[in-house]
């Protein structure tokens, strides 16, 4: 009876109230990402889990694990991890690209303890700062074999660690080069020292629903990063959401390409497809930032059968640009998110594959997936529905009061996937945690602009952060962003506010044009100035870059943007004064105007021109 409840009907918008009529507690959802795994293992033991490539290159070289061999070696991880102390909580670092025995040493990690996934390409000292908030003493990191890079920022971390436990390449087979000894820190691979432990059981106190699963980062491109919390219940309940999905069977095969480090790839193509006995195809290393791997990519979607895949917006726009030279026609759901979808890009996309792209919503403080959209009923306008047992509301960004459907406010979200807050200390009962000022009476503020309508679907406005604000008139970037994309040359744009001694700032934007053509300024200008909703939001300059600085994952990232128009602004401001110097630096999620007044001159005068903007502002001696 239970199983029945686990799965009901989730085809489209209108069965939504059907499953809340059913409370979530009576689903029977599992206690545990351990027990998702666990129960996995018992009804398709012999069927293939996860099949993981060692890069684009070579793709026909799998190596494979079924539901039985993956919880065997989860056992075998996590007995290790228990051998070295780590206990419930206890938070066991993972550094490391995609590999094989990465999968299970994420799952051993929540197993034994709380995993605590880190971007190896992060600075020294986000880094060392996460190790210090998480408490980690033990790390999981790529060997110089995998990841040379990743292995020295281990190695530099060393000083925090207890043990560091490497990581191979996927399908390694030559004996590997000996680890180099560190002081007080016990060094090796994890398959070895992992090799005589136990794989039937754990010797632990396998974990429950309450109990903390991972601590995932974010925040790290727009200052010190934070640890976000999840519990077992946060995770298990947002993978089950996207299991419902009915479009897809029990055989459906799903290709994994995003980092571990990220949210999307633990719950959406790694937890999810545990409650149905999917298989997992999982690129190399580099996934999705690996240029070979477009150049083979409908071959392999033709080759693994591959029916659903996750990506974030750029992936989309690169794979229109590639020839369908396979057979595709098992891929029928390609999710999007991280960052709203171009109209250029879905429609390119679609076009060009006849795949249509399921557009979603999500953030790390939620756990990961809150909003979906269904191929059989298109909503261009909105991200998707509000997924289900999770509740939404948008506020007045000043008053904190709930909006009437159709206005735009601030998005806030409440239910089982909502964290309970982030990593601020440690003490004897384990870590603390506080919201923020992001948590007020179970309802998470989002600091996303949207607007909701009476069936519950969401469409996104921009981040409040992100709104140009000119003489108090909010303007939302996307009007500006969406009258660009509709310029036959443009491939993506992005509009922040730049400073104005007048205005307070003025929206500027930047985009990126197509192979092989060209666009003037004035052109752009001129479009974008005829297509946006009203005269305060045109653009007072367009400029074309080669590309747009996107994050690790590829979601759009417009503090350099800013820092650019930024600095040009001050920069032409200041030119009259002989031997100024301006540099504009990104500091805790702002663009801050440092500068160097030589003694020549009138330091007073230079502090009067920038009194004229609202700017942070320092001076250097």
């Amino acid at each position: 009876m239970t199983e029945d409840l686990l799965w009901p009907r989730y085809a489209g918008p209108g069965d939504l109230s059907a499953i809340e009529a059913v409370p979530l507690a009576d689903r029977g959802l599992p206690e545990s990402t351990y027990a998702l795994l666990a129960r996995a293992a018992r009804l398709w033991p012999e069927r293939t889990a996860i099949s993981v490539l060692p890069n684009a290159t070579r793709w026909r070289e799998l190596a494979d694990r079924t539901f039985a061999g993956l919880l065997a070696d989860v056992h075998r991880y996590a007995n290790l991890l228990w051998q070295l102390g780590v206990r419930r909580g206890d938070a066991v670092a993972l550094m490391s690209p995609n590999c094989a025995g990465l999968v299970p040493a994420t799952l051993a990690a929540q197993l034994a303890g709380i995993a605590a996934p880190l971007n190896g390409s992060l600075s020294g000292d986000h880094l060392t700062e996460l190790l210090r908030l998480s408490g980690a003493r033990v790390l999981i990191t790529a060997g110089p074999e995998l990841a040379p890079d990743v292995w020295e920022r281990a190695q530099a971390l060393a000083g925090e660690l207890d043990a560091i436990l490497v990581l191979r390449p996927t399908g390694a087979a030559d004996a590997p080069d000996p680890l180099p000894a560190i002081e007080g820190v016990r060094v090796g691979y994890l398959d070895d020292l992992a090799a005589e432990s136990d794989s039937d059981a754990f010797a632990g106190e396998p974990p429950v629903s309450s109990d903390l699963a991972a601590l995932f980062h974010t925040g790290g491109t727009t200052g010190a990063p934070k640890l976000a919390a999840h519990t077992h219940a946060n995770e298990v309940a947002d993978a089950w959401m996207i299991a419902l999905n009915s479009l897809l069977d029990d055989d459906s095969v799903v290709f994994a390409a995003l980092p571990l480090f990220h949210v999307n790839a633990l719950v959406v193509t790694l937890l999810a497809p545990l409650f149905k006995g999917q298989p997992t195809v999982w690129a190399g290393p580099l996934g999705y930032r690996d240029l070979a791997l477009y150049g083979h990519f409908w071959k392999i979607v033709e080759h693994y059968r591959i029916a659903a895949m996750s990506a974030v917006p750029t992936v989309y726009a690169v794979l229109a640009q590639c020839p369908v030279d396979a057979d595709i026609t098992s891929l029928r759901f390609a999710m999007v998110g991280a960052s709203p979808l171009p109209a250029a890009v879905r429609e390119g996309f679609q076009s060009h594959t006849g795949v249509q792209l399921v557009e979603g919503y999500g953030l790390t403080e939620a756990t990961c997936a809150s909003a979906r959209s269904f191929p059989g009923t298109p909503r261009p306008d909105a991200l998707g529905q509000r997924m289900p047992y999770q509740r939404m509301k948008v506020v007045d960004p000043d008053t904190g009061e709930e909006l009437p459907p159709g206005r735009t406010g601030v998005l806030a979200i409440s239910g089982p996937t909502v964290f309970p807050g982030y990593v601020i200390a440690r003490d004897d009962s384990g870590h603390v945690l506080n919201g923020r000022g992001k948590l007020a009476g179970g309802w998470l503020n989002t600091g996303d602009l949207a607007r909701l309508d009476t069936d519950g679907f969401v469409s996104l406005a921009g981040r409040a952060k992100d709104l140009i604000i000119r003489g108090g008139h909010n303007i939302e970037p996307a009007v500006i962003e969406d009258a660009l994309l509709a310029h036959p040359a443009v491939t993506a744009a992005c509009a922040v506010g730049s400073p104005d001694p007048h205005a307070g700032e003025v929206p500027v934007a930047y985009v990126t044009l197509a192979p092989g053509v060209t666009a003037a300024e004035e052109e752009l200008l001129a479009w974008a100035a005829d297509r946006v909703p009203e005269r305060a939001a045109a653009p007072k300059a367009v400029t074309v870059l080669d590309a747009l600085p996107v994050t690790d994952i590829g979601k759009p990232y417009k503090l350099p943007l800013r820092a650019n128009a930024t600095s040009r602004v001050i920069s032409e401001a200041l030119a009259g004064f002989d031997g100024v110097d301006v540099d504009v630096v990104i500091e805790d999620g702002d663009v801050v105007v440092s500068v160097t007044v030589p003694s020549e001159v009138d330091e007073s005068a230079v502090k009067d021109v920038l009194g004229r903007y609202a700017i942070s502002c320092r001076f250097r001696s």
